[in-house]
């Protein structure tokens, strides 16, 4: 009371007032310190609001003290679950640092279509590791609850008012057509249930969709199923009555079709071509991702192309990440972007993005071809789990279901295969021979929108050409006309085809050159031409200067950015790998609001960007592919031509091939404008960081990943398992063989026989390759015929077939009479006999003969012996008695001869004829043959010693154990094509494991050691760098000598400037080169086909000066001055390096280096400045 601190607080009613007063005192309460123990429990245990999501083990506790006098208590599996120890999705997410991007310590998510477990694995595989079921055996009741939901079908209701008859009608139609099911089923169980209708909101899904009997995926044994997209899709709006994402425009077939299998969740591959509308289906795969509130991935080769897409699906989304080497752009987002690099080692790592997933699309598969980087795909395609469905979208490919087939296979589901030719805009292909103000007017027509090919617009074409060139020779002498033009000349031949262009309102014109020196020439030769009026020019500027304005003053005003700013200005650029990165965007983006009216370009551009043009020209159709000149392929030219014709905005699309030099060939232009686009080939290839991925994860084998490489595609295991179990089965079921008494060497005297014939035909193949042994058999030689109808029987080859392959030899052999025809009583081959018996056959009854075309196998032995006969009058005799009424006709006295001589030399030879021996008399003198006859003698030697052959049931008991036996063959082949042991990589798996061991990645038994771990690290190049991290290499550097040492692994053009450096620099090369050439040694001596040369030469050093001035800070003007190589190919260089010296900062924190991952840190900082790292215009 009053000051004394202590206080009252009156808790009764007073009368007569309604609330209790403040207190006794005039001025209210003292300031007092609250009980923070009530308020803690008023605010976090009395508010359910406040009560935390996740972290509720304290909460609930005093919760419970508080209100619940029950507890609980339920027995929790496998609490021990995580990222290090299992593959399972019911594993606890990681740390939320880690949850994009994972951890190399991680376990992958289990791939799909990866069931094939072993015994022990399933007996450890938990029950809460299954996948959980969502058709049975849900759990219904929460724990402590009585009451919970029910997940049984109801059967729909069909009383709701505002039916109408026809729906109803409908519904009846299919109640009735699933009766008819329904019944069999009964039969089948002996019940008698009504047929229930699946459960649904309305009657028309009932009528759609439900009415298709679900196949079994046993009886169906395709996985790839291709879509009919001829008719067309009538009832799309009746199926999908609310989109995910609504058009503009009405769909083509093709788009329905792929959006109805989306809305099935069902994979699709979509092959049309570029400009159909491919993105579409990508479209409506983010907008029904972002309606059920799961994930996708659009991956996509190239980073450019990333960036496009990003501010493409931005603008229509907004929810949308990025992902590349060197930006991450909102990755919490429901759609990211990212290079399929990335996406890999999320997979590996086991990023927690994964469990999210709904879609992964694939953009530009046909990226699989690329040697360098078409195992990513393939990887990608094997590591993604079985929750996830996969959008494939290609060019054209021929092998699209084979592909398909594929991945369904390994992914033990469907895949819907959508692949149209047509094109929205047809094309025109043209050839154009003018070159001055006269010819310019000079285009022929070659293939014309309908794909026919008008072979007298090639001759016109050959015509004007001619002339000119004739006039040329007669007014100059004859000049030897080359491929190769001068500047001059492609300069008038580009105004004259750009003038006539620009006069036909034909811009804008992409110009296809294949070498970027020509692309920079071509555009410079026309500094006379401007394409663009005033308005544009002013537009030009503004856009130019507006996103240069990022850039530092010194950078605005680089060579190629001023060069690059007087061509836009005349509406002519130039795009190719040499053109720095953000000049690129300006290009593409001035090019697509079709400001830029000419623009030369080399392939990239056809790869990437989806940027249409009116007409597209191919400077040449030859190019240099690394190894030498070639002309384009079909799939190339397409992918390049495919880019004439906007959508909307022209009727057809011209393409022009320049002949500057000449006309091409006709069939060269055939092929590549006609003919098919390059298949999709499994570029398969172990890599180190595959190997050391995989071996971290004891569940996970390095065969099961090349098993289900496309390249081991032809393996139909499911076929296979199949046969297997028929092939076991008909053993079983074979009678037992009898193998007592004088039978008991049976089996032994099989295997002699069988490897008896394998010699033997190994023999006659070589003598029937060899010439000699051609000779031998020719016309008049007599031999020793064994087949079906004759057992050791005289014969004489009258005719010899001249097809290599399938050899014929026509002989006239002597025969019983009645067994002319064949299947007379002649003996059954599989008891082999003439093997060990070598009498001649002589005939019981009277001599008779027979005209055949043997086959090689049919002659067991050619004899020494050659008759006199006359081919000719033989069979022509042997033919005419064929018919009937000349049946009866007795032989001609050439045939009576020829039969007469051979039953004397039998006669005379009843224990066997002396034969040629192919080593004495063909004089074959290699290895394998003499080692085959030699064993052949051996053989025949030892059939004689077997008691078996005298026992009277041989011949049944031996074709017993000839159908075993091939049985049994059968299945040992199949089993080894099952197993490890036959895919095409496995020597080489081994020789990599064993280069791994050697140098201490892995243990001897296959555990991943400290240097493996990092490695896995690593991207490319990991052995290289692992080793200099090891070594030390990297320590006595300065930040910004590493950061050049590294660049000769980012590098890979060859200079002429010899680089200036320090001299502690050049002892850091010859280290790396040294160390690079132990490597080089190492994989040799393990068997790798590399040689030590061709390793080593993969590392140009030819950067260090450039990239050491740039981390000490000098412009990138002085810096473009020191080299020949282009500053686009600068600029990417520095950014992956970017991406390496991340790699090397966090191998250096696994291995516990600190100084080393804050000195790559210091470098890399150092590097990140100006030009080389704007960001993207298309990310701002």
């Amino acid at each position: 009371m009053g000051c004394s601190g202590r206080f009252e607080l009156i808790t009764y009613p007073l009368p007569g007032q309604p609330f209790p007063p403040q207190s006794t005192l005039p001025n209210g309460l003292p300031p007092t310190s609250l009980n923070l123990e009530t308020e803690v429990e008023k605010q976090f245990l009395r508010d359910p609001a406040w009560l935390p999501i996740h972290d509720t083990d304290f909460a609930f506790q005093k919760f419970l003290k508080y209100y619940l006098f029950i507890t609980i208590k339920v027995l929790l599996e496998n609490t021990g679950l995580s990222a290090k120890n299992s593959l399972s999705l019911q594993r606890q997410p990681g740390p939320p640092s880690e949850s994009l991007r994972g951890s190399n310590t991680n376990y992958p998510f289990l791939p799909g279509g990866m069931e094939a477990l072993t015994l022990d694995q399933i007996k450890k595989k938990s029950e809460l590791q299954e996948d959980i079921d969502f058709e049975n055996d849900l759990l219904r009741v929460p724990p402590g609850l009585k009451a919970g939901m029910d997940f049984t079908d109801k059967v729909a209701k069909i009383a709701k008012p505002e039916v109408n008859l026809m729906s109803l009608l409908s519904t009846l139609d299919n109640v009735i057509a699933l009766q008819p099911e329904a019944e069999e089923k009964e039969q089948g169980k002996g019940g008698a249930e009504a047929p229930k209708l699946p459960r649904t909101n309305s009657l028309e899904d009932l009528g759609i969709k439900k009415s298709k009997p679900k196949e079994s995926p046993q009886e169906n044994k395709k996985w790839a199923i291709p879509v009919n997209i001829t008719s067309p899709c009538d009832d799309f709006y009746k199926r999908i009555p609310k989109p995910a994402f609504k058009w503009p425009f009405e769909l083509d077939v093709f788009q329905k079709q792929a959006v109805l299998r989306l809305e099935a969740h069902d994979s699709v591959f979509v092959a049309a071509h570029t400009s159909a509308g491919k993105t579409v289906v990508a479209e409506y795969a983010i907008a029904l991702s972002q309606k059920h509130m799961t994930r996708t991935i659009y991956t996509s080769p190239i980073k450019a192309l990333s960036n496009q897409k990003f501010r493409d699906f931005k603008n229509t989304f907004g929810d949308v990440g990025l992902l590349t080497g060197d930006v991450q752009l909102s990755p919490e987002s429901s759609c990211l972007i990212m290079t399929t690099e990335i996406l890999r080692s999320m997979l590996y790592n086991g990023s927690e993005v994964i469990r999210d997933l709904e879609w992964v699309i694939f953009d530009e598969v046909h990226y699989i071809n690329d040697a360098e980087r078409g195992v990513v795909w393939e990887e990608v395609l094997i590591m993604l789990p079985d929750h996830v469905s996969i959008i494939l979208l290609s060019a054209t490919v021929p092998n699209a279901l084979e592909f398909s087939e594929w991945i369904g296979r390994i992914k033990k589901r469907h895949i819907y295969v959508i692949s149209t030719m047509k094109r929205p805009v047809p094309l025109e292909h043209h050839l154009y021979t003018g070159n001055s103000t006269k010819t310019q007017k000079e285009m022929f027509l070659l293939v014309d929108a309908t794909g026919n090919f008008l072979t007298k617009g090639y001759y016109a074409a050959v015509d004007a050409k001619k002339e000119r060139t004739s006039k040329h020779a007669q007014s100059f002498g004859t000049k030897n006309t080359s491929q190769n033009t001068s500047a001059s000349q492609d300069r008038a031949v580009w105004l004259t085809l750009l003038h006539f262009l620009s006069h036909r309102h034909q811009t804008p014109v992409v110009a296809f050159t294949f070498s970027r020196t020509r692309c920079d020439e071509n555009a410079r030769s026309l500094e006379s031409m401007d394409l663009t009026t005033s308005i544009e020019k002013a537009e030009i500027h503004s856009f130019f200067q507006k996103s240069l304005s990022r850039l530092r003053g010194g950078d605005r005003r680089l060579p190629q950015i001023l060069l690059m700013r007087d061509l836009l200005k005349r509406g002519i650029a130039v795009h190719h790998s040499g053109i720095l990165p953000i000049l690129k965007e300006v290009i593409e983006m001035l090019f697509s609001r079709g400001l830029v009216k000419v623009l030369f370009a080399t392939e990239t551009f056809a790869m990437g960007v989806n940027m249409p043009a009116r007409t597209v020209v191919f400077d040449s159709i030859r190019k240099h592919d690394g190894t030498g000149f070639r002309n384009l392929l079909p799939g190339e030219y397409i992918q390049m031509a495919g880019r004439a014709g906007r959508r909307g905005l022209d009727a057809t699309g011209t393409v022009i091939i320049l002949c500057k030099a000449g006309v091409h060939e006709m069939a060269e232009l055939h092929a590549m404008m006609l003919g098919k686009p390059t298949i999709l080939q499994s570029q398969f290839r172990l890599t180190y960081t595959m190997i050391l991925n995989l071996l971290r994860v004891e569940a996970l084998r390095v065969t099961d990943m090349m098993r289900r490489s496309f390249s081991e595609s032809h393996r139909d295991t499911q076929a296979q398992e199949k046969r297997i179990n028929q092939l076991k089965q008909m053993l079983s079921s074979l009678p037992p063989l009898d193998t007592e008494g004088q039978l008991s060497d049976l089996m032994a005297y099989y295997h002699t026989v069988t490897e008896l014939r394998t010699t033997t035909e190994a023999l006659q193949r070589a003598i029937l390759e060899s010439v000699s042994g051609l000779k031998a058999l020719s016309v008049g030689r007599v031999v020793v015929v064994n087949n079906k109808q004759h057992l050791n029987a005289l014969g004489v080859i009258l005719q010899v077939s001249s097809d290599s392959v399938n050899r014929t030899f026509t002989t006239l052999i002597i025969c019983e009479k009645g067994n002319e025809e064949g299947e007379g009583k002649g003996n059954d081959s599989t008891v082999f006999p003439h093997l060990y018996n070598t009498t001649l056959f002589i005939p019981e009854g009277p001599c008779s003969h027979t005209v055949q075309k043997l086959k090689p196998q049919d002659i067991s032995a050619i004899t020494v012996k050659t008759l006199k006969v006359i081919p000719d009058r033989i069979i022509d005799n042997y033919n005419k008695r064929q018919q009937p009424r000349f049946r009866h006709d007795p032989p001609g006295q050439a045939i009576s001869m020829a039969t007469q001589e051979l039953l004397r030399l039998a006669e005379a030879n009843p224990d066997g004829i002396a034969t040629l021996d192919p080593v004495n008399d063909l004089q074959l003198n290699s290895i394998d043959v003499v080692e085959d006859s030699m064993r052949l003698h051996v053989l025949r030697n030892s059939l004689r010693d077997f008691n078996c052959i005298h026992s009277p049931t041989f011949a049944e008991q031996f074709a017993r154990v000839k159908e075993r036996m091939t049985v049994q063959e059968e299945l040992d082949r199949l089993l080894f094509l099952m197993s490890d042991q036959s895919l095409s990589l496995l020597p080489e798996y081994h020789q990599r494991i064993k280069v791994l061991q050697s140098l201490q990645y892995i243990d001897s038994s296959g555990a991943v050691q400290l240097k493996g771990r990092v490695a896995c690290q690593i991207s490319s190049h990991e052995l290289l760098l692992t080793e200099l991290l090891f070594e030390n290499v990297l320590s006595p550097l300065a930040p910004e000598e590493s950061a050049a040492l590294l660049s000769c692994l980012v590098f890979t053009q060859n200079t002429q400037v010899e680089p200036h450096i320090t001299n502690t620099l050049q002892e850091g090369i010859e280290q790396v080169l040294s160390v690079a050439h132990r490597i080089g040694d190492l994989q040799r001596d393990c068997g790798i086909p590399q040689t030590a040369e061709e390793f080593v030469g993969q590392f140009k050093f030819g950067l260090t000066e450039v990239v050491y001035c740039w981390a000490r800070g000098m412009p990138f003007a002085e810096i473009a001055l020191l080299t020949d190589v282009q500053e686009g190919t600068v600029v990417r260089c520095i950014q992956r390096l970017d991406e390496v010296l991340k790699e090397v900062r966090q191998a250096a924190r696994i291995v516990g280096d600190s100084v080393l991952g804050s000195k790559m840190e210091r470098a890399s900082l150092a590097i990140r400045r100006d030009i080389v790292f704007t960001a993207s215009l298309y990310t701002h």
